[in-house]
């Protein structure tokens, strides 16, 4: 049977199909729906883990117990991870391990837009890169083999167009491989230096079994055109490159990526007139087939930054046609969406109390309150990574400490990203007697990659019930003082501003918890359906104080300020903020 999937779904199918019983992940967009889908496979037990590191852990240790286990995670989840998958380089396995880097050139949900095909030589682990979603299906089957073949973890590493965009795939039947049986071997498991040691030459012994084995390794294929050009690429600049040249060209694809094969690029590289390297991104194909003494040309045409389309290849090869091909598109201009907190949000009551003070620094994170930044609110002076408002948040004190500036820091960080990595900030911040100012942003949710569960919401992955991590236990427990601790309503807006004001002016750790579903959870929506705020246009002197809010709900036509009632869900914040009492509220408050 065919379906048409995507990557991210033919990935859990391959885990599937695999024999897989152990899956682990942190949400993060473009790898979000691996274990999303996985998930549905009763065969297989699923963990939203509270980071990536957390996350590579079980799947090792599940690994080494002998099961199967997979990990997914967008290409900066690796960093976090990269201390548990080195050092699994050098354990090897017992059951295969597959961990899946989804990486995201153009930066559409993402700080950086890192190349991760670099990780595995670094970590001297086995690389795989599909082209489309029927590979991703098969080379997640063959990464489980193959790890357990060459006892290594796989990357396996895709790109956000691969992962969303769908293509047919052929439906297996799952291999049932069971668990296998676990051995005590503290020399293999067990990285003290001496045993490291040994297990380094062995990883280097390994490595060149698996050179061997790249150079006749069915993922690395040569497909004949015309011989005047050859192009070695891999992943879904394969698609792109063959959709712009077709029989034009011949082509080198790449599946396995690390070990590169040596004697298949010499040999195409001999049979064809020109070489070139299309690739997104770094040159990493490129630089390695100029390093076998092989001219070709690469980052010379194709950009090195953002993602490429057979726009940009056509461009860079045929741009007479480019230019042809382009005069027949529209000049329509689609208008600019700037991100922008949604309608409703709870997040937005607190950045508006942020507004109002003086000399202060704001600190963000990562997730939906990154767009504390944006204006009209324009609270956020820096984003560095998940968990680093605390951290980063300290750095800024100290430093205007030693400088004598008399600026007041605030830290702002979302729920799932405090469990990921801020709890360690918060402990530093206690532990180093700060006078920072935490607000932990809780809307009960993973919000801005989806709506995954996390440790605070009371349901695990596959939707069973789970005990709720209360974050308010949690600040207390890691030292900070009870005096100092406020829980509020971000709805409502005098007690988080008197909140933020005690904040301000405290000497010690201050933390803030504002507690709201964010405004978009199925469940909320469907409660506030009706809610919303209108304006009297008797009342209103068009002072668009309302307006510095930021809602998107909230718009100006003419001099007229409007309410789109279909967005609006009643949340109030406006109606806090009118001095001449001019917005009223339609539905009853269910608050």
């Amino acid at each position: 049977m065919k379906l048409l999937l995507t990557g991210n779904e033919a990935i859990a199918r391959g885990a599937y199909e695999a024999g897989c019983t152990v899956a682990a992940a942190y949400p993060g967009t473009p790898s979000t729906e691996i274990l999303e889908n996985i998930a549905t496979y009763k065969e297989i037990y699923a963990e939203w883990s509270p980071n990536e590191k957390v996350a590579v852990e079980v799947a090792s240790g599940a690994s080494i117990a002998g099961a199967r286990a997979l990990t997914a995670m967008k290409h900066v989840g690796l960093n976090v991870a990269a201390d548990p998958l080195f050092t699994m380089a050098y354990e090897g396995v017992n059951g295969g391990l597959v961990i899946v880097t989804a990486d995201d050139p153009g930066m559409h949900s993402s700080q950086n837009e890192q190349d991760n095909r670099y990780y595995a030589p670094h970590a001297k682990v086995l690389l795989l890169e599909p082209a489309d979603s029927q590979e991703c299906k098969d080379y997640t089957k063959m990464a489980f083999a193959l790890s357990e073949e060459f006892d290594t973890p796989v990357l396996l590493r895709v790109t956000t167009r691969i992962c969303h965009s769908k293509s047919l795939v052929e439906l297996g039947e799952r291999e049932e491989v069971g668990v296998k049986e676990y051995c005590k071997d503290v020399r293999k498991y067990a990285m003290t230096p001496a045993h490291a040691k040994v297990r380094h030459v062995l990883v280097e012994e390994k490595l060149n079994r698996l050179r061997e084995y790249s150079d006749h390794s069915p993922l690395n294929k040569i497909e004949w055109g015309e011989k005047k050009r050859g192009i070695i690429t891999s992943g879904i600049s394969y698609q792109y490159a063959r959709e712009v040249f077709g029989a034009k060209a011949s082509y080198l694809k790449l599946g396995l990526t690390y070990p590169l094969p040596e004697k298949v690029i010499k040999e195409f590289a001999q049979a064809v007139e020109q070489v070139f390297v299309i690739e997104e991104n770094d040159p990493y194909l490129e630089t390695y087939v100029k390093s076998l003494g092989i001219e070709c040309q690469g980052k010379e045409l194709i950009p090195i930054c953002g993602e490429l389309n057979p726009g940009i290849i056509r461009q860079a090869f045929f741009p007479e046609e480019a230019k042809e091909k382009s005069d027949i598109i529209t000049d329509l201009k689609i208008p600019s969406r700037p991100p922008v907190l949604c309608a409703g949000c709870p997040h937005r009551g607190l950045f508006y109390a942020l507004s109002k003070l003086k000399d202060i620094v704001v600190s963000g994170d990562i997730g939906c309150y990154t767009l504390g930044l944006m204006p009209p609110l324009s609270v956020t002076d820096t984003v560095i990574c998940m968990g680093a408002s605390i951290s980063a948040g300290m750095g800024f004190e100290k430093a205007f400490e030693q400088g004598a500036v008399e600026k007041k820091v605030f830290s702002c960080i979302g729920d799932s990203t405090f469990f990921h990595s801020g709890i360690t900030g918060l402990i530093n911040a206690v532990y180093n007697q700060s006078k920072l100012k935490i607000i932990i942003m809780d809307n009960r949710i993973t919000a801005m990659t989806g709506h995954q569960e996390n440790p605070g919401t009371g349901k695990t992955l596959q939707g069973e019930d789970a005990p709720i991590i209360d974050i308010e236990r949690i600040v207390r427990a890691v030292g900070v003082k009870e005096e100092n601790i406020r829980v509020v309503d971000p709805y409502h807006l005098a007690e988080t501003e008197v909140a933020v004001q005690e904040a301000y002016l405290a000497e010690e750790p201050f933390v803030i918890i504002t507690k709201r579903p964010c405004a978009l959870i199925r469940e909320v929506r469907r409660a506030r359906s009706g809610f919303s705020c209108s304006i009297d246009e008797e009342k209103c002197k068009k002072c668009k104080a309302c307006l510095r809010i930021g809602c998107p709900a909230l718009a100006l036509k003419g001099e007229r300020v409007f309410i789109d009632p279909e967005m609006c869900n009643g949340c109030g914040l406006c109606q806090q903020v009118c001095k001449f009492k001019a917005i009223k509220k339609v539905g009853e408050e269910n608050d």
